[in-house]
């Protein structure tokens, strides 16, 4: 079965510079993070503000949502939270 991205929400967690967006697995939620390797691979012009974060999110959304439900297919659904690296894209 398909993630499914019902909840447009996304964060910026500034600590660990990366967005935090959700997928869900029928009633299970799952967490997911895009970190700037990641958001940098996929928009080499960004800004390295919270801003220029959550607009590259936004800007390729569908590649980090596809991606997001392959690697946690992937990963056999052992896990609430993943994180997507650079060489996940």
């Amino acid at each position: 079965m398909k993630l499914s991205f019902p909840n447009p929400s996304r964060c910026f967690d500034a600590s660990h510079r990366r967005v935090c967006f959700w997928g869900y697995d029928r009633t299970i939620e799952i967490s997911f993070f895009v970190g700037m390797d990641a958001l940098n691979r996929l928009c080499p012009d960004m800004s390295d503000a919270e801003s220029g974060f959550l607009q590259a999110f936004d800007a390729v959304r569908n590649r980090i949502q596809e991606v997001a439900d392959k690697v946690y297919t992937r990963d056999g659904r052992d896990s609430c939270a993943y994180i997507l690296a650079a060489e996940d894209f």
